[in-house]
């Protein structure tokens, strides 16, 4: 083994190490949530996440955005399928070692040359949408400075991934036709057998272009590894989590709102005396602190672990908000914010946890990023659960927020508070009693 294979190794332990304990720390934070059985109906969950996370239903409701979705989707994972490959050359030292399998290898290298034009083609027209027609959901408040760099940064990072693979090819097809003995003839290369010949590399000495070659090799799977341990940290932890996550999608009907156990059974108990009053639930410890039982969230502790994984899986594609009716008034409030906020405030918990080895109370919540004038403008629609590409949820972290100032700290906007008191007295949303009702027939 010579000293490229062991740094190569080394290399991709390390990456792999590190991509394991960021992953463990995203698992610890969603875990912080409270438990949530999602065991139902095993064969529509299987559908759902095959619809919608594999086939991109929801994507192709747009178009030209959807379009070219698919295609980094496919191009993206499908060249991906070449990492194999290069990582096997890499610990033993071999090269295009899958040339054995023939006219099928010429066959599957010449398709991932496509479809890397194909993904070059879509990220530069992902560019153009934002950068130059500057589309509105694209530039909302929420989406100034690092979301927005995000984005760039990932679209830029796939336009060098996919020039280092067109590039690495271009040098191996021109090595292969002068004959070096460690470049066999394998592949097909419809697209970088023209990019070689556009830039004369057949010209060049066999050494320049082992350099190239090497070059582009190295930067090709040194990227991916990058890339592979920056997702964590960005909003494309989606391609990891869309799929677990639209498999346990809110089957039931989006506009369904939960009920609270605890409150189902003091009214059970209320309405029938030989039903007992239900017994507070135990306190759960979360962190090395003990949590107490609350009415809705405060803060990330009181959501299920289903809304933490929602958090993670935003896309920040802003179709949500773009579909929120209160935005498009005017208001405030924004589905996708909510989002980026759940998870903000989630990483803000993760790294107090981290840094002292249990939780100690910051002074902050939720409710410090998310505004009541956010919270009181959603008017429970679900549009924005309808177009969510991975069947995120906002409207439950924004009901279970809303049920905590309600419930907890006796908050309401002024209309709600006159209703909550007639029907506190009248047993009706009314400012009159049941025998009144009726009067204004007899007028």
């Amino acid at each position: 083994m010579s000293i490229a294979n062991i740094l190569f190794l080394l290399l991709l332990a390390g990456a792999v190490a590190l991509f394991a304990r960021n992953l463990g720390r995203v698992v610890r934070n969603i875990r912080l949530g409270r438990d949530q059985d999602i065991s139902d109906h095993k064969a529509e969950r299987w559908g759902v996440m095959a619809r919608v996370a594999l086939g991109q239903s929801k994507m192709v409701v747009r178009p030209v955005a959807g379009i070219m979705h698919i295609l980094i989707y496919v191009g993206f994972v499908i060249i991906n399928i070449e990492v194999l490959e290069i990582i096997i050359d890499g610990i033993f030292g071999t090269h295009r070692i899958g040339s054995f399998l023939g006219g099928f290898y010429d066959f599957l290298i010449g398709s991932f040359e496509i479809l890397a034009v194909g993904v070059l083609l879509a990220c530069v027209v992902f560019i153009a949408r934002r950068a130059v027609l500057q589309l509105p959901r694209f530039h909302k408040p929420e989406m100034k400075g690092w979301p927005s760099k995000d984005a760039m940064i990932i679209l830029v990072v796939e336009i060098l991934l996919m020039g280092a693979f067109l590039t690495m090819n271009a040098a191996d097809h021109t090595l292969q036709q002068l004959g070096d003995e460690h470049y066999p003839t394998a592949g097909s290369y419809p697209v970088s057998a023209g990019v070689a010949a556009t830039l004369d590399l057949i010209d060049l000495q066999p050494s320049t272009l082992v350099l190239i070659e090497r070059t582009a090799w190295w930067f090709h799977i040194l990227g991916i590894l990058a890339f592979l341990n920056y997702l964590p940290y960005s909003k494309h932890f989606h391609i990891i989590l869309a799929f677990p996550n639209t498999w346990y999608s809110k089957l039931e009907p989006r506009t369904q709102v939960s009920n609270m156990p605890r409150i189902t059974g003091e009214v059970k108990s209320m309405l029938d005396p030989s039903v007992a009053p239900p017994e507070p639930a135990p306190a759960r410890t979360v962190a090395g602190v003990e949590m107490p039982e609350r009415f809705g969230a405060k803060d990330v502790f009181d959501l299920s672990w289903k809304s933490l994984m929602d958090a993670y899986s935003c896309t920040e594609c802003g179709r949500c908000t773009s579909e929120c009716p209160a935005n498009l008034t005017g208001k405030l409030l924004s589905p996708r914010k909510i989002m980026m906020d759940t998870r903000d405030r989630l990483e803000e918990v993760g790294r107090v946890i981290d840094a002292k080895g249990k939780w100690e109370d910051d002074g902050n919540s939720l409710h410090t990023r998310i505004t009541e004038e956010e919270l009181w403008a959603c008017t429970t629609c679900n549009a924005c659960t309808q177009a969510c590409p991975v069947n995120i949820d906002p409207v439950n972290i924004i009901m279970e927020m809303r049920r905590y100032k309600v419930m907890e700290e006796s908050s309401t906007r002024p209309a709600l508070t006159g209703m909550f008191n007639n029907v506190e007295n009248n047993g009706a949303p009314w400012a009159f009693g049941p025998d009144q009702r009726m009067k204004w027939t007899e007028s």
